[in-house]
Formats: structure tokens, C-alpha cells, sequence
């Protein structure tokens, strides 16, 4: 039992965060039901089952755009913030430390750890992979994730346009049409708004006790430093 507490406590993060997004995903998928079977109902077709709408391409398109926009969100800001910079805020490496940096600071190579992760000590390929991991992951489940919304889009976009008996497209047709950017764009700029914001207000603002905060006492132009 202690091992178990031990694990929730020193994984509560995660924890919370997963348990938060299966409830989210739960609400999206009854909210999204009632909405599809009343639009159903307004074309007088009838209303699908729960089961049906869950494998639907108009629920897993909803599903998809979103997660696309958080993958590229956090893509762009792993690679970003390798190069980019933003004074006074925590959010930002310290200024004379823009780039890869050294193998030293990194910890790679000769200057590894005994308890660094083993590729970061070998050379080579390994190393450089392992080296940017993150945001390769991260890049792959956006690139996955925006394929998967194209593809529930196509079929959700041509379902609606037999229902009102017009010819459907193709995908590659489908990746032109304003109903695939329209969905994409709209996630994109939010993504890209709050992380600006959250750059530029954690200059001046602090949380106490939060790691993507400077300390509350530290001056307005001190950057890269995070921890309450």
C-alpha cells in the first residue's frame, strides 16, 4: 500500500493530467453524440447509436484536430526554445545560452554521467538521436496525428455531402478545401497564442510554488530561472 501511495504522489502529475483527459474525452464524446444525433434529427435521418458515434469519422476527426494542435505546440516550443529567447522569463534558456550548447553542459559524451541514460554516453548516431528524442517524438505524433485528422476529415466531409446528396472528394482534393484548414488553423492559432502569452506574462506575473514560474522574488529581467 505505501508503494502505491509512493508511486501516486511522486507521479501525481501524470496521474492527474491522464485522469483529467479520459474525463475530458468522455464529456467530448457524450456532448459531441447529442449534438450529431440532433443534427440528424434536423436533417430527419435517425439518430445514431453511442457506440456508432464513437467510431465515427466525425467524433474521431474532433479528437484528432485537437491533439494534432498540441503535438505541433509542443514540438515547436522543444526545438524553438533551443534558439529562441525571451528576456525575464522562465520559459526561456538564460541569454549566452541560445543553441545546442556544449557537450559539457549537456552532460554527453566523456562528460556522461554514471547515472546519465547509456546513450547519452556512447558517440555517434545513438547520441545524436537520443540527443533530440523529444522533440522527434513529438514531431512524429503531430505529423500522425494531422494525418489521422485529414483522413476522419475526408470521410466525416463526404458523410456530410451524400447526406445532402452532393458528390464527395478525394483526400488529396480534401487537403485544399477550407473545412480541413478551417479546422486546423482554428487550433493552430490558439496553440501559438498561449504560449506566447504564457512567454511574455511569466516576466512579470509568478506562481508561487510552481516550476514554470520564477520565484516570486526574483527581478523582472532575470531569465531562465524557474522553482518557487
Amino acid at each position: 500500500m505505501k508503494g502505491l501511495l509512493r508511486f501516486a504522489r511522486e507521479n501525481s502529475l501524470t496521474l492527474a493530467f491522464g485522469v483529467g483527459f479520459l474525463l475530458s474525452l468522455a464529456g467530448q464524446a457524450v456532448a459531441g453524440h447529442a449534438d450529431f444525433n440532433n443534427q440528424l434529427v434536423a436533417e430527419d435521418l435517425a439518430p445514431m447509436s453511442f457506440g456508432g458515434y464513437l467510431l465515427s469519422s466525425d467524433f474521431a476527426v474532433d479528437v484528432m484536430e485537437n491533439w494534432q494542435s498540441e503535438y505541433l505546440q509542443f514540438f515547436l516550443y522543444i526545438f524553438g526554445t533551443v534558439w529562441l529567447l525571451q528576456r525575464g522569463s522562465p520559459e526561456s534558456k538564460e541569454l549566452h545560452k541560445a543553441g545546442t550548447e556544449s557537450d559539457e553542459d549537456q552532460k554527453v559524451g566523456v562528460h556522461a554521467k554514471p547515472d546519465s541514460p547509456r546513450w547519452a554516453a556512447v558517440g555517434g548516431v545513438r547520441q545524436a538521436w537520443y540527443s533530440r528524442s523529444l522533440g522527434i517524438l513529438m514531431c512524429t505524433l503531430f505529423l500522425l496525428s494531422w494525418l489521422a485528422q485529414s483522413v476522419t476529415g475526408t470521410a466525416a466531409y463526404n458523410e456530410q455531402h451524400l447526406r445532402e446528396l452532393q458528390a464527395p472528394i478525394s483526400w488529396s482534393q480534401y487537403l485544399g478545401a477550407a473545412d480541413f484548414w478551417s479546422r486546423t488553423l482554428q487550433n493552430w492559432q490558439s496553440e501559438l497564442l498561449a504560449v506566447g502569452c504564457m512567454a511574455a506574462f511569466s516576466v512579470y506575473l509568478r506562481q508561487r510554488g510552481s516550476p514554470e514560474s520564477k520565484p516570486v522574488g526574483s527581478p523582472h529581467t532575470a531569465t531562465g530561472v524557474e522553482g518557487g
